[in-house]
């Protein structure tokens, strides 16, 4: 019974070794596929994204053209050029916070008021639903900019339904406002994010609202706006990112003009990097416009403890 012990002890050591590799080796091989399987994922991040982005910041600091192979390190001068020695810069600024500050607001105010409509039960509504979000899968393509373009010219609808001949595209007072009611135009996805949020609203809440005596529009400052916060919340953080970055509309309807109104950042961006062929300058303002998005963000999700309401947080 002695001599026993130490030959099964030997022999279940051993196995329980080769048992521990086999799983660590098992391990490695799923690994592996793993890393297999989400390959082409990996290749496309690091060559559209990573490898962009650190190359985007390298060339920010230099004078890199297009045209010219040979480029040096400038440190700050771009960033300098653009605050000092760029008032076309400047105005690009200006008009895209104008738009953005203009745009946004009147597009979610509209969307809100679209998903009020349409939340409430009648025929057809599913119908309409898909009407209204129509606009906002085409609205930023080249053919609905062009469309939008023959509109507002001298010989478009607009001046045919008002019996006017104005020049909406050339008075530096409308030409912008033309974009911001295109924006408006394009309310479908904020539109139906609001109507997520109103069917989650319980209809308790109104019925012992209008049992009090409350009306209508009592009902909505007092229940639907403050349980609506947390998607306006979603919806503000998200336009206002998109707002930064329009291009489009611009560069097909006006191209900037008149007199750089409607020149907004990403157009100007476009302009430095591929007319100019500037790719160090434009780099630099590629990275500013990051800067600017991230602070505006920032700014709303700072706000939001003071207006957006969680019907799970305490008093």
């Amino acid at each position: 019974m002695t001599e026993a012990v130490p030959t099964v002890v030997s022999q279940a050591v051993p196995a329980k070794g080769r048992g521990h590799k086999q799983k660590s080796k098992r391990r490695r091989n799923d690994n592996v596929m793993g890393y297999l399987f989400i390959s082409p994922w990996l290749i496309a991040f690091l060559a559209f994204t990573l490898i962009p982005i650190i190359a985007s910041f390298v060339l920010a600091f230099t004078n890199y053209d297009v045209l010219n192979p040979t480029w040096k390190w400038v440190g700050l001068q771009n960033f300098e050029r653009m605050f000092t020695a760029d008032p076309r810069y400047i105005k690009s600024v200006k008009a895209t916070f104008y738009y953005v500050f203009a745009a946004i607001p009147l597009r979610l105010a509209f969307a809100l008021a679209v998903a009020m409509l349409l939340n409430t039960p009648r025929r057809m509504v599913s119908s309409y639903r898909a009407a209204y979000y129509a606009p906002s899968i085409v609205g930023g393509s080249v053919a609905v900019a062009v469309m939008w373009r023959q509109i507002f010219g001298t010989d478009g609808l607009i001046n045919a339904i008002l019996g006017t001949n104005v020049a909406w595209l050339g008075n530096p007072n409308t030409a912008i406002w033309t974009l911001i009611i295109l924006a408006v135009w394009q309310f479908g996805s904020p539109m139906l994010i609001f109507l997520a949020g109103l069917k989650q609203i319980p209809r308790e809440f109104y019925e012992a609202a209008g049992i009090d005596g409350a009306n209508g529009w009592q009902q909505f400052w007092h229940i639907t706006l403050p349980l609506l916060t947390p998607i306006i919340f979603f919806n503000l953080v998200m336009q206002l990112i998109s707002g930064f970055m329009v291009f489009t509309q611009a560069f097909i309807i006006t191209g900037g003009a008149p007199l750089d109104t409607t020149l907004f950042y990403a157009l100007y961006l476009y302009q430095r990097a591929f007319v100019s062929l500037q790719m160090g300058y434009a780099s630099a303002m590629a990275w500013i416009l990051l800067a600017i998005v991230a602070i505006m963000t920032a700014l709303v999700f700072r706000s939001s403890s003071y207006w957006v309401f969680y019907g799970s947080q305490e008093e």
